[in-house]
């Protein structure tokens, strides 16, 4: 899914996980709970209401009526090459709830390294960053990270290594990212 940013109210159909943004804390929004979509990206998708800004999962997009994200499929004889481009392409589907820019555009990807494992299933390392030390979205970005590389077929594990040296800064963004957030 490609960045959208919307305004489109929602009611939710049933009781539905969250992460309140940019605390990271987990919560559970009630059935009938109403608000605005206000950005799809990557398959989730960051609502407002109530006065909070919260981020819903992809899996949870039909509580918002919405589809959820459909599933990867690689071909039985994909060689390593076609994999790691999968899991690149996954990678760009992971946003931070407040930046409309994916985490590879952003510089946060230091890292990532597929590794072919004796019964020809695979693991991926990944070393990553985030803007700032102290976001409280880190572990729920690390977690994202996570879960979308192991939605990869023949990926039994990923590995995604939280690191701060070295550190962030704007330099490490794509120059699509710099044009899009205003930082050119």
């Amino acid at each position: 899914m490609s960045y959208s940013q919307t305004s489109d109210p929602f009611r939710l159909a049933r009781e539905c996980a969250a992460v309140m943004v940019p605390q990271g804390d987990r919560v559970s929004l009630p059935a009938g709970q109403v608000g605005y979509i206000t950005q799809a990206l990557g398959g989730s998708f960051t609502v407002y209401s109530e006065g909070n800004l919260f981020r819903i999962s992809g899996a949870d997009a039909d509580a918002i009526g919405k589809e959820p994200p459909a599933a990867i499929e690689l071909a039985a004889d994909a060689a390593d090459a076609d994999v790691e481009k999968l899991v690149w392409e996954q990678l760009r589907t992971c946003f931070d709830p407040e930046i409309p820019v994916n985490i590879v555009d952003l510089g946060l990807i230091y890292d990532c390294d597929l590794e072919r494992l004796d019964d020809g299933q695979r693991k991926v390392n990944v070393r990553m960053t985030l803007t700032a030390p102290g976001c409280g979205m880190g572990e729920i970005l690390v977690d994202d990270v996570r879960t979308k590389i192991e939605m990869i077929p023949t990926i039994v594990e990923a590995d995604v290594d939280l690191v701060f040296d070295p550190p962030w800064n704007q330099t490490m963004m794509s120059e699509a990212a710099r044009l899009e957030t205003g930082m050119m």
